[in-house]
């Protein structure tokens, strides 16, 4: 049995995509008889059955949501520091890092106690600083933080990308060889995620009338997930389909809320805010369809796993990753804004034959190969290539 110590800079759990991705592998390594510790921060919620291990509580640090911030600098520190104490007791056959920071953690952890480091790629970091504005988009600076990423990227034995357009990226932009680099897309939990019967106690107690129909969405609430796109195009739905409802689950939505009522969609706009992982299900149940507007080409899109797995018909933005997700069963809105996703949208809410055929086979593709335990047999052979190239 292999020890295996995921490293986490992100406050773990968080019921978002990213912690969804840690929690499916470690789940599907634990059933394949790993014995496995993550290491993250001081908050987040635990996991029954997962042993997690926290730095020392930060108390005006309660951050749960995606996207950089100025305090993980001194969080990450403190990350290496328990990184560094766990690893003297676990003993890690194993350094699964998430995320670049997880990255500069695991190299400086995988050279002092010498076994090597995989590092799960999820997408660029010079993307995401840019996406949430985190930096001015100083032509210097950009480069600067491009530079740092393809150093970092050329840290681990083995880079596990999470898309192939993010396998290309790092190839093609930051000269990562082809032979350290395998691309593992997302799974999804088919115990939680399956087609399943409507809680109609939930439907009646969220305003939806028996005869709307229901477009979800899933996720974390930011620009870059396209939630004002998708605000835009409500607008433009509501001027000719009366019976429609969207419900979009995710946080922060205070701010969403208020936009929406000032574009008068209050109506047809249901905020669930944050709810627990578990009870996802019950609420994307209740769907006709889902949308994801995400407007981010280089970051993964986990939760399309999660809407084929519900069986629910989905529109998305044209794109290489959402491409390699969906195939042939996507409806792919052609440009990235609200016309184009109105447009697509329309046509499934028109179409009950055609949304029901995408949604079966949807299903189908989940439950053939989207589960975590593929993830997890693809995981053990990258675990074994890393240790055979250390040895």
């Amino acid at each position: 049995m292999r020890n295996i110590l995921v490293i986490a800079p992100t406050p773990f759990f968080a019921d978002r995509g990213c912690h969804v991705r840690i929690l499916g592998e470690v789940k599907a390594l634990k059933e394949m008889g790993y014995s496995v510790k993550i290491c993250t921060y001081h908050i987040g919620q635990e996991i029954d059955g997962i042993e997690t291990v926290r730095i020392p509580n930060i108390p005006w640090y309660r951050k749960l949501s995606a996207g950089p911030s100025i305090h993980k600098f001194y969080l990450d520190l403190l990350l290496l520091w328990k990184v560094l104490i766990t690893c003297k007791t676990f003993s890690p056959d194993i350094i699964h890092a998430h995320l670049h920071e997880g990255m500069m953690i695991g190299r400086i952890a995988s050279m002092v106690y010498r076994c090597p480091m995989v590092a799960d790629l999820q997408g660029s970091l010079t993307e995401e600083v840019l996406d949430h504005h985190f930096i001015p988009q100083w032509r210097w600076l950009v480069q600067s933080v491009r530079w740092i990423e393809g150093r970092i990227n050329r840290m681990p034995k083995r880079l596990i990308a999470s898309s192939t357009q993010t396998t290309q990226l790092v190839r093609e932009r930051f000269g990562v060889k082809n032979d350290v680099i395998d691309t593992i897309c997302d799974g999804v939990d088919l115990d939680v995620f399956f087609p399943r019967e409507q809680d109609l106690a939930l439907r009646s107690s969220l305003g939806i009338s028996p005869d709307d129909r229901v477009v979800v969405f899933i996720g974390v609430l930011t620009p870059y997930q396209g939630i004002d796109i998708l605000l835009d195009s409500i607008v433009l739905i509501t001027q000719h389909i009366s019976n429609v409802k969207f419900l979009i689950i995710g946080f922060p939505e205070g701010e969403y809320r208020k936009k929406a009522k000032m574009m008068g969609i209050e109506k047809e706009t249901i905020f669930a805010g944050k709810i627990p992982y578990t009870d996802s299900a019950r609420y994307l149940a209740l769907g006709t369809l889902a949308v994801s507007p995400k407007i981010s080409v280089s970051e993964a899109n986990l939760k399309l796993y999660v809407y084929m797995a519900m069986g629910l018909p989905t529109v998305v933005f044209d794109n290489p990753v959402n491409r390699e997700i969906l195939g042939e069963l996507g409806e792919y809105a052609k440009d990235r804004d609200a016309e184009s996703l109105e447009q697509s949208l329309v046509k499934l809410l028109k179409d009950d034959q055609l949304a029901t055929k995408l949604g079966e086979q949807c299903y189908q593709r989940a439950a053939t190969c989207y589960s975590w335990r593929v993830v997890g047999d693809r995981l053990a052979e990258v675990y074994q290539k890393a240790i055979c190239a250390d040895g």
